[in-house]
């Protein structure tokens, strides 16, 4: 039986973006520019492309500036509902336990606010029985071991070959069960469930890049403008080497 569609997702914005700083000083790091609009924009646009409507953000780094910058986003063709995460980020998992209520025990999108990816955002959901679908990418030079194995469609610890999270995802609501509210971690939720065989994945080769040092976000943007004039050929050329931390 295959899975119905996703609905609703969560774009990942609330952290303090310090290995990007001088720039998320005064500009949170989803919002920074990137390829003329902003990261965020992306993320947005493809969703809604996707046939996802409804969007939780959460915030907490320079919160104003997202309700500010996006509205409700209708403007994107999105509903938009922020989640404020008070004074400290909660970490990803302990972000979306903050708003598990949005999606109304449906399985839904993640996607972190910091990547960039040619790869449309209409994400696999988890088949029945699994708690989770990961979309992992070849390791780039900054994360050169990778975080998972990938036999069969299954995610594993080791495998022939490891790749890196690519921070784009869909989770079933059971993935949190019994995690408290308050800060915490992903990779202990995705552990367990790798371990009981309930999470799949796949790899994308194609645009990726983790957005996550003022030098890469430059290089992004260089690459970016170059295919302007190429039809995209530059990117897709030079794409080896951008992963996921």
């Amino acid at each position: 039986m295959s899975a119905p569609p996703l609905r609703r997702a969560i774009v990942l914005a609330a952290g303090f973006g310090e290995r990007m700083r001088p720039l998320t000083l005064a500009t949170p790091k989803p919002l920074l520019a990137v390829g003329g609009k902003p990261l965020i924009v992306h993320h947005l646009e493809k969703l809604a492309a996707a046939g996802i409507r409804e969007v939780a953000i959460n915030v907490c780094w320079l919160k104003q500036q997202f309700p500010d910058a996006l509205g409700d986003g209708s403007a994107f063709g999105v509903s938009i509902r922020y989640y404020d995460e008070g004074d400290a980020p909660l970490e990803v998992a302990g972000g979306i336990r903050n708003a598990l209520g949005f999606f109304d025990g449906e399985p839904f999108a993640v996607v972190n606010g910091d990547v960039y990816t040619d790869r449309p955002l209409a994400l696999t959901a988890p088949a029945p029985g699994l708690l989770g679908h990961l979309v992992l990418v070849p390791n780039p030079a900054q994360h050169p071991h990778g975080d998972f194995g990938l036999e069969c469609g299954e995610v594993r610890t080791e495998g022939p070959r490891r790749y890196t999270y690519a921070g784009l995802a869909s989770f079933a609501p059971a993935l949190f069960d019994g995690l408290p509210r308050g800060r915490a971690s992903l990779k202990p939720l995705l552990m367990r469930a790798l371990r009981a065989g309930r999470l799949s994945g796949e790899v994308h080769g194609g645009v990726w890049s983790d957005v996550g040092t003022p030098e890469r976000l430059d290089e992004l943007n260089r690459r970016l403008a170059a295919t302007a004039g190429d039809g995209g050929a530059t990117l897709a050329a030079d794409q080896d080497g951008n992963g996921a931390t």
